[in-house]
């Protein structure tokens, strides 16, 4: 029995998520079942997180075990049995012990705004055509490094350990007629970046300012925060690991 990294990308308006769940079309469900046609033995997957419906991802890992082997044709039969949504990208080997949770150093973010009605971004960004401040939440936005209590942003009901992330990057930039916002963090809670996103939104919209949002982390209420924005515009872009975590690319 041999492990392997599955590096793969969906379109998130397509699934019901990324984690099985009961009548409802997942990308892990999916992943789960061409793998186990392929390699001809039942094939489990264990991602490095998992993302709400509607949210997309561009760069998400996932292990398996597996006795089957693995060759150099495997990304490319996989893909032909997937759906148009889901891409496979990479197969690589990995350590016995490698864990696409645990070992993800950090998850990076994007949530993207268009500025103006275009319907080749109506299913990847969130059109959204009022006057925001970038200034004013790139301000706000420095606030989330010195904390890392975020229950205020977290779903309420959701089954954690703890609310404590550690947030290494947090900014808004203008790319023509779109706006990003960039997060990177160890781990995020459930809906966690949406609500950040909402509530910086208010911030740019002059509703509320940083003290605001410094009240906010500090009351640890979900009630107190923003609304969480369409989950359309979220995009999973990068996982890291340590260097040297995967091996040998196999297909």
């Amino acid at each position: 029995m041999s492990r392997y990294a599955l590096q793969f990308a969906y379109d998130g308006g397509s699934f019901h998520g990324y984690q099985i769940q009961p009548n409802a079309h997942s990308v892990q469900a999916e992943l789960e079942e061409k793998l186990s046609l392929l390699l001809a033995e039942p094939i489990a997957i264990t991602g490095s997180g998992r993302t709400d419906t509607g949210v997309h991802a561009a760069h998400q890992i996932a292990h398996f075990d597996t006795s089957a082997d693995i060759d150099a044709n495997l990304i490319y039969r996989l893909n032909r049995m997937l759906s148009p949504a889901l891409t496979a990208q990479a197969i690589f080997t990995v350590a016995d012990d490698f864990h696409a949770r645990f070992n993800a150093t950090s998850r990076i973010y994007e949530y993207r705004i268009t500025r103006h009605k275009d319907p080749f971004l109506r299913d990847f960004a969130y059109w959204y055509e009022a006057d925001l401040d970038i200034a004013a939440m790139n301000e706000a936005a420095k606030l989330l490094l010195a904390h890392t209590d975020f229950q205020c942003f977290s779903k309420v009901k959701t089954e954690v350990n703890t609310f404590e992330c550690t947030i290494l990057r947090a900014f808004w930039e203008a790319q023509g007629d779109n706006l990003i916002f960039t997060i990177e963090g160890n781990r995020f809670l459930r809906g966690m970046v949406r609500s950040v996103v909402g509530t910086l939104m208010e911030i740019g919209m002059g509703k509320w300012s940083s003290a605001d949002l410094q009240r906010i982390l500090e009351s640890k209420s979900r009630q107190e925060a923003g609304r969480a924005v369409p989950a359309h515009g979220l995009h999973l872009v990068k996982i890291t690991y340590p260097e040297a975590s995967f091996g040998a690319r196999c297909s």
